[in-house]
């Protein structure tokens, strides 16, 4: 499938009829990872519903060849992710949710920085893992849009139109890991998002205590140096310090407090 309507500066192209990918000349990437039902079951709203399986592809360490050394060297890790169309029962396809782990070089648990390449999309994030979860953020994001999670917060990513499959592309921590226990012991995250006809509507998670919900659009980052009319690969090839808080997050130490998505 071509992604012309977003031009994101690599040559990655979703293969057609599946969630992999096709790499041009010049361009690494794995055959992606299979998110299956049965992996996600715990967060969504309705654990026994039916839908697509496998729900989405990640291919993780993606990336210009030229580029490998600086992004190992950075411990920075860019991704493509494909997410099926369909339902999840009610809900929209979608990811379960999870907050990033410590990464073992700095210490410190990292954001991410995400940006749409195909479809529409959803980026819900909230603050805390616990019994108030919060401040709450849905961005509705599309191809071309920057999305930045801060770190510490627990987000999930969303298919918001059920008929077409979407792609996005994160940069993250080269030793990323997830932390899932705090959402899958809450069934999920704060709020659920409800498919209805081609609209999102929100529904609390009633294992969390009452919280408001925002729902907006993207905005830019200028705090964070970033440029809204720039790929992010294109961003960090022109000049790798740019992104380089993705990784090192103690170098925007000053934008974290109060940041919001």
């Amino acid at each position: 499938m071509d992604l012309a309507r977003f031009d994101p500066g690599l040559d990655i192209q979703l293969r057609e009829g599946s969630l992999a990918f096709n790499y041009g000349a010049g361009v690494f990437g794995p055959s992606p990872e299979l998110r299956r039902l049965d992996d996600i079951r715990k967060s969504l709203r309705d654990p026994d519903c039916s839908g697509p399986d496998p729900v989405y592809g990640i291919a993780m360490d993606v990336g210009k060849v030229a580029h490998g050394p600086e992004l190992r060297s950075r411990f920075l890790l860019f991704g493509v992710v494909a997410y099926a169309r369909g339902r999840l029962g009610e809900e929209p396809v979608r990811s379960q949710g999870h907050v990033h782990a410590v990464a073992p070089h700095c210490g410190l648990t990292t954001p991410e920085l995400f940006e749409i390449w195909q479809g529409r999309a959803v980026i819900y994030a909230q603050e805390f893992v616990d019994d108030h979860p919060g401040r709450c953020i849905a961005v509705e994001a599309g191809p071309g849009d920057q999305v930045v999670v801060p770190p510490g917060w627990a987000h999930f990513v969303v298919n918001a139109n059920a008929s077409e499959t979407m792609v996005f592309a994160a940069l993250c921590e080269r030793q990323y890991g997830f932390v899932y226990e705090g959402v899958r012991a809450r069934g999920g995250l704060a709020w659920f998002p409800l498919l209805r006809d081609k609209r999102i509507e929100w529904q609390p998670n009633p294992r969390y205590s009452q919280s408001s919900l925002q729902v907006r659009g993207p905005r830019s980052y200028p705090e964070l140096d970033l440029n809204p009319g720039a790929s992010i690969y294109r961003q960090f090839q022109a000049d790798p310090e740019r992104v380089q808080w993705v990784s090192f997050p103690h170098r925007a130490a000053n934008v974290w407090p109060g940041f919001e998505p």
